[in-house]
């Protein structure tokens, strides 16, 4: 395992030093270009950020529990080695362009959407058509995430409760520094000898024990004050904290797989074909999105990263040092699999990232069950990051559609409320699997989520080749090709759900009109792009 740990960083360590300088030639990236947030500065929204805290902010938003639970899912299902070999070489070559474009089209746009330079360098029904998408894709994002987060709430009650804590102390780092402007340095040691104290206690005391519909509850409030609350006060310092368990999780799994002696007992390869996922192609790469590639990194590249970027010279440290940071979380989620037993009974990916954790953690002479606390508690902090940030990037795609770009208050609350409206259609909608069984929100909804997800990647690469050409920047095969094969497997993914839902089983449900709508939505982006090159040749 310690071999393999440390060819998987060095590889990665490389693509970040080559492969991103050779993106930044590409973009022709010059350090002296203005940036949104200095010139659009209203302290809600647009706010230039330390670097440091900018990467906290981007990378626990971007991770959730994805690059968790997807490659968890795919080594059970696949075998190991297929996921690796695509997590490592997805993460260099393919999630590394999307995520870096991504973020740098926005900036020289004045912090744009996607959505919104779709608008302007394809057609305005382009544009309506990709809000719409991208509106749905976040809707998923919410329901998946909060259904995740209220199942481990419920389960370990610890969790919750250090959770809670964690966005208490938020409010009072972004107080501390923001306002009475003590410096970065104080007012992260002393909240995190705060969270130390928040977390020994909460272990030996449980007291916020509610069910999961009480939960779901709490998590969508807390989703809906993110949204409206100035950046500075609640999204941004809880992403920052967060960071810190999650930096935490990342040396504790490499210091347990390079010390710990494991030995790889789970098989490389299990089959071509999973009962319960479908087949390796194309579903091996929409099982694992982030970790790879993921459609929402645009959104958070270019929805609230964009508008605290102080310096373009800081993009690739942000965006592609974002992405690598995931991708060695993918790659620890799946070692827990690689060092498990393949007759264990495992209930949930969660449990047996939380079990490998702890094997990581006694390791370094930390108590197992206390490394299987934090092992919970990394994914709720990934959940929870994602969950406040989908929700903000939902309302500003609202007032987009609205054309009620300014942010007062009432505008903020009603968009926000209404981003909430399907989550929470979904969250108390009971779901059935193929046997009719009534199952959890995300175990139905999470292959569609998957899907959605890498479709948006795919159009957004769409939508950035557009872009790249009518620049005319060199060596655009970077996005060209990552495009053609993020359409392929996605529509391959969509159309065989739809086969086995309808022609197998015979099912028209919420999950099947959803799929539907996403492949009409997507050929449509396709052909208007498609047709923009034509219009632009004749």
């Amino acid at each position: 395992m310690a071999i393999y740990i440390f060819l998987v960083l060095i590889i990665f360590i490389l693509g970040y030093i080559f492969y991103g300088k050779f993106l930044e030639k590409t973009l022709q990236i010059k350090f002296d270009e203005e940036v949104p947030s200095k010139k659009f500065y209203d302290g809600i929204d647009f706010i230039p950020t330390n670097k440091f805290v900018l990467l906290g902010h981007h990378f626990s938003s971007i991770a959730g529990a994805g690059p968790i639970v997807g490659p968890i899912l795919a080594g059970v299902s696949f075998g190991w080695l297929p996921a690796l070999l695509w997590i490592v070489l997805g993460t260099i070559f393919i999630g590394s362009a999307h995520d870096f474009y991504s973020l740098v089209i926005s900036l020289r746009h004045q912090g744009w959407s996607v959505a919104q330079v779709a608008d302007k360098y394809i057609n305005k029904k382009t544009y309506k058509i990709f809000l719409l998408f991208i509106w749905l894709a976040l809707v998923y994002v919410i329901a998946v995430f909060t259904d995740l987060a209220s199942e481990t709430f419920k389960s370990e009650p610890s969790v919750a409760q250090i959770s809670i804590f964690y966005i208490i102390l938020a409010i009072l780092f972004g107080i501390l520094f923001y306002r009475i402007k003590f410096s970065l340095f104080f007012s992260t040691i002393f909240c995190l000898i705060l969270i130390i104290i928040g977390i020994s206690f909460s272990i030996k005391n449980n007291f916020l024990v509610f069910d999961k519909t009480t939960w779901i509850w709490i998590l969508l409030i807390y989703s809906f004050l993110a949204s409206i609350l100035p950046v500075w006060l609640l999204l941004q310092p809880r992403d920052y904290l967060s960071s810190y368990l999650l930096y935490f999780i990342l040396i504790l799994g490499l210091l347990g797989l390079i010390f710990g002696k494991n030995e790889i007992t789970y098989p490389y390869f299990v089959s071509f074909n999973s009962k319960s996922i479908g087949p390796v192609i194309p579903f091996m790469f929409i099982t694992i999105a982030c970790g790879a590639i993921s459609g929402f990194h645009s959104l958070i590249s270019s929805g609230t990263t964009s508008k605290q970027l102080d310096n373009i010279k800081n993009a690739k440290f942000i965006s592609y040092g974002g992405v690598i940071l995931e991708g060695i979380v993918a790659v620890i989620s799946l070692s827990t699999v690689m060092i498990l037993s393949k007759n264990l009974q495992i209930s949930s990916p969660q449990q047996i990232y939380a079990l490998g954790i702890s094997k990581f953690a006694s390791v370094v002479g930390i108590n197992p069950e206390f490394g299987k606390i934090v092992g919970y508690l990394a994914i709720s902090a990934f959940i929870l990051t994602t969950l406040d940030t989908a929700t903000r990037i939902s309302r500003y795609l609202f007032q987009e559609i609205t054309k009620k770009v300014e942010s007062s208050i009432i505008i903020r609350i009603i968009a926000t409320l209404i981003s909430l409206v399907l989550p929470v259609i979904l969250l108390n909608f009971k779901l059935h699997d193929l046997n009719g069984n009534i199952v959890a929100c995300w175990k139905i909804v999470w292959p569609l989520f998957g899907i959605t997800n890498q479709l948006l990647a795919g159009l957004v690469f769409l939508v950035i080749y557009v872009w790249v050409r009518r620049k005319n920047y060199k060596n655009f095969l970077v996005i060209f090709l990552p495009m053609i094969f993020m359409l392929t497997m996605t529509l391959l993914a969509l159309g065989y759900t739809l086969y086995v839902k309808i022609f197998q089983f015979g099912k028209i449900d919420v999950i099947t009109i959803s799929a539907s709508v996403l492949f009409l939505l997507s050929l449509f982006v396709i052909f208007e792009s498609s047709a923009t090159f034509r219009s632009k040749k004749n």
